[in-house]
């Protein structure tokens, strides 16, 4: 009933707005309920964190390529096709497309059809099953196909894949002749449906997640280039910096940006030549050509074919020795909206230029005419007074600059920004105009509220002192503006001198004050710099403060919290972006984890509760990674690899590894004897773990940090995950690690097996306990019972191997690995191995 109680008051806070008190929602909460409000709510926000981190991780569309890997084969195989594809539907394109697996370490080749051709076009857009017998006799049937390869399709089974909540279209599953050489049946297409609505909800959940993540790496690129654009005042690099910024944001083969000169109205530029060895000027009359029409009218053109377009010019081809296919031209306006210039993207990597291409183009080009604005206003501005040549240099952090008693004469974006202006959207500058307005002419001190600021500049403005104080913190506060009901908040909140709780907008003591509920409390960790301005002869003009933002270094340090221990973050950032950033080879030990019978486990399970139980599994698993010193690498689906020996060296990451899987073991038995009482089924998971030499580095941009471990030592302890199964027990070791640590744990020699992929043999150990914890008789005698058999087997001594491994059978009837041994033995023993044989057994599958 309690629980019920607390789940209705979570749906009534959700639905505070900003005119409600959630003061007055949780006064008479008594504190048993007040606590248990806070733990939900504090999960709730944890589910979010998760996603968020899961649109932010560039694995996600390595983990849609291969759930369409996996879920292809498997579809393949239940309707006994020869060949399967999953089409997943590009509804803004109006497009097909599939990811085609190519050689190893390749990237995967995406094809793409239009909406309404061919058989799974038309599926797809009348949401209609084919069941083809004779594909050649179906006039929808295209046969290109099957000339190019040398195919020749018999029958084909197309299938719709819906969406359960909308039922419109999210896949389409094609199928090509069965195996038995018959035509696909209505027994096919029944098979077929009983999994096509869970398939349909997997397929859009992950297609939302690709989407999403899609969209912020668009985000995030956009950031790193408008960082870019910041960085050069000069003219040429700044020319050079947005061709590169710009087609690297757009994942475009060519980037240019046509600069219109005024004086001989002409458009103008400098691209690579064919060979890219070189740099070749273009110019153009302003009125010819793709980039001409949109410097002369401000449209923007998406071209998806070039030698199509009529106003297309050949000639830069030509001289270039390049084909252009696809172009996207867009015009770049100053701050005073004048066109100055235009960006032309030439060549998507894949497909055409979208809608979210242009969107992505579009704030890339105001930023880009704020840049050339200010290249060249500075080339105009180089010998002007040493006050202005010193507020352009710092127009990358917040700049402000005071007369003599103190008081704002200018502020930068940036600075309003660090003080929590709201970003512009359809406002034009009327926001910021208003924020820069109301603080001009205020003294410093009282609008930035630091610790012995005033001290510092009257210093500075007095005596000609330089300051630099680093890791100062910025509190400030912003609310609504009157009038403006829910719209953004737009004014800065100032705290009362006589009452520091009481806030008001501007700090105006006529003003009511703000209601602590509308109040938006910011606080940011800044480095400050205060300086005088001088004029030519020497004479103090004024003061120069600079803000240097370094809550992103701080965030950073948060989100290393949720990979590795906070002591080995520590020492990680201690030691720079160096040790993240490049490559090194390590001796490292990698555990991979991954529940047994997972799809089984869940199918019945929803949404909600899954994710609900795979955060509380991992939550619980993560803390025995840390526990022992280990980085947590990454989630891979209901997977966990970690790393003992990375970033930060481990003598003993072998034996850490060994405890932590142990304690995963102990942990495990514990959640699940609390889902038992839940009446909830158990959790069944396996471990692999291997030590060797990897390569570890941030495989990414510096920007987003993706550390990760790549080598042979990451792909064997993946395959002994997967070989738990075939022994039936839940923890394997490689040679390697057990050599590292023999003398401290009891195992039992499960095999010497060469996996699948790898040329080399290697042993394979399932792990007992500690050597701390003793063996009981039963167990010791069984194990010895094993040994000799084993001795007898891998000795070809098949007769005394199959009679021991009967006895130890006899012992525990249930024992996968004696059974595995009992079954090759009757083999060999039928057929024997060559004499040279070395007790080998080769696999075949994962």
């Amino acid at each position: 009933m309690a629980s019920q109680i607390d789940r209705s008051m979570i749906t009534a806070l959700s639905l505070v707005n900003q005119h409600s008190s959630l003061t007055n929602r949780v006064r008479d909460l008594p504190t048993p309920q007040f606590i248990n409000l806070l733990d939900q709510i504090t999960a709730e926000f944890e589910h979010f964190l998760r996603a968020i981190d899961m649109i932010n991780n560039e694995s996600l569309e390595i983990m849609l390529e291969q759930i369409l890997e996996a879920f292809t084969l498997k579809i393949g195989q239940i309707l006994q096709a020869e060949r399967t594809t999953i089409f997943m539907v590009d509804h803004e394109k109006q497009e097909l497309w599939s990811k085609i697996a190519q050689g190893d370490g390749e990237r995967s080749l995406e094809i793409r059809v239009p909406m309404g051709k061919g058989i799974s076009g038309y599926v797809a857009t009348n949401l209609t099953p084919l069941n083809i017998p004779d594909a050649y006799a179906d006039d929808r049937f295209d046969s290109t196909y099957d000339q190019k390869h040398g195919y020749r399709t018999r029958s084909i089974l197309c299938m719709p894949v819906l969406s359960k909540k909308s039922n419109s279209i999210v896949a389409v599953v094609q199928l090509l002749n069965k195996l038995n050489h018959t035509p696909f049946d209505d027994q096919d297409e029944r098979h077929f449906k009983e999994f096509a609505e869970s398939l349909g909800v997997i397929l859009e959940s992950c297609n939302s997640f690709y989407v999403a993540a899609r969209n912020q790496k668009g985000v995030a690129a956009l950031l790193k280039a408008i960082s870019s654009l910041e960085q050069s005042l000069d003219l040429e690099k700044t020319l050079q910096s947005v061709m590169e910024e710009a087609r690297q944001l757009m994942q475009a083969d060519r980037s240019t940006l046509w600069l219109i000169d005024e004086e001989s109205g002409d458009l103008w530029s400098k691209v690579k030549s064919g060979d890219g060895k070189s740099l070749v000027e273009l110019r153009s009359p302003i009125t010819s050509g793709i980039v001409g029409h949109v410097a002369t009218t401000g449209e923007v053109l998406n071209i998806p074919d070039a030698y199509q377009d009529p106003r297309f010019n050949p000639d830069a081809d030509k001289r270039t020795g390049y084909t252009t296919r696809t172009i996207l031209c867009m015009p770049v306006f100053d701050s005073g909206g004048k066109l100055i210039a235009v960006t032309q993207l030439i060549n998507k990597t894949q497909g055409t230029f979208t809608s979210s291409d242009e969107a992505f183009m579009r704030a890339f080009n105001i930023q880009a005419g704020v840049a050339l604005e200010n290249a060249k206003l500075f080339e105009s501005v180089l010998v002007e007074k040493q006050y202005q040549k010193d507020m352009l240099q710092s127009l990358s952090d917040a700049v402000i600059s005071t007369d003599m008693e103190g008081r704002i004469v200018t502020i930068n974006d940036a600075a309003l920004e660090l003080l929590g202006c709201p970003e512009e959207r359809d406002h034009g500058r009327t926001i910021r105009d208003r924020w820069q307005s109301a603080l001009l002419h205020r003294p410093v001190w009282d609008a930035i509220p630091i610790e012995s600021l005033r001290f510092r500049l009257e210093d500075s403005l007095q005596h000609g002192a330089r300051h630099y104080v680093p890791e100062q913190s910025l509190r400030v506060a912003v609310a609504p503006g009157p009038g403006t009901g829910l719209d953004p908040v737009s004014e800065l909140a100032l705290s009362d001198p006589a009452a520091p709780e009481i806030y008001r907008p501007w700090g105006d003591p006529t003003a009511p004050p703000v209601p602590a509920n509308l109040v938006q409390r910011i606080e940011r960790s800044i480095n400050l710099t205060v300086n005088p301005l001088n004029n030519p002869e020497g004479g103090v003009l004024g003061g120069l403060l600079v803000l240097e933002d370094i809550s992103q270094e701080k965030r950073m340090k948060s989100t290393l919290y949720r990979y590795m221990t906070p002591g080995v973050a520590e020492q990680v950032m201690a030691l720079g972006d160096d040790l993240l950033m490049k490559g090194e080879r390590k001796d490292v030990t990698v555990l991979f984890s991954d529940i047994r019978g997972y799809t089984t486990l869940t199918e019945d399970l929803e949404a909600d509760k899954v994710v609900e139980m795979l955060n509380a599994y991992f939550e619980t698993m993560v803390e025995s990674v840390f526990n022992f010193e280990g980085t947590l690498d990454k989630f891979i689906g209901d997977a966990l690899m970690a790393v003992f020996g990375a970033p930060l060296p481990l003598s003993n990451h072998a034996w850490a590894a060994v405890q932590s899987a142990l304690d995963m073991r102990r942990r495990l038995a514990q959640f699940n004897a609390e889902r038992g009482a839940l009446g909830q089924p158990e959790i069944r998971i396996g471990i692999g773990i291997s030590s060797g030499e990897v390569v570890s580095g941030n495989i990414g941009s510096q920007r987003k940090m993706e550390y990760t471990v790549i080598g042979d030592g990451v792909n064997l302890s993946s395959r002994l995950e997967g070989v738990t199964k075939e022994y039936g027990c839940d923890i394997v070791l490689s040679e390697y690690t057990y050599a590292l640590c023999a003398d401290k744990i009891w195992v039992r020699e499960l095999d010497r097996t060469q996996v699948k992929g790898k040329q080399q043999a290697v042993g394979l150990y399932e792990l007992i306990d500690k050597r701390d914890v003793p063996l009981s008789p039963g167990t010791e005698a069984f194990l010895d019972l094993y040994a000799r058999a084993r001795s007898a087997y891998t000795s070809l001594r098949f007769d005394e191997a199959l009679r021991l491994f009967e006895q130890a059978q006899q012992m525990r009837p249930d024992d996968k690995a004696v059974a595995v041994h009992l079954n090759r033995a009757r083999q060999y023993q039928q057929q024997p191995p060559p004499q040279d044989w070395n007790g080998v057994y080769v696999m075949t599958t994962k």
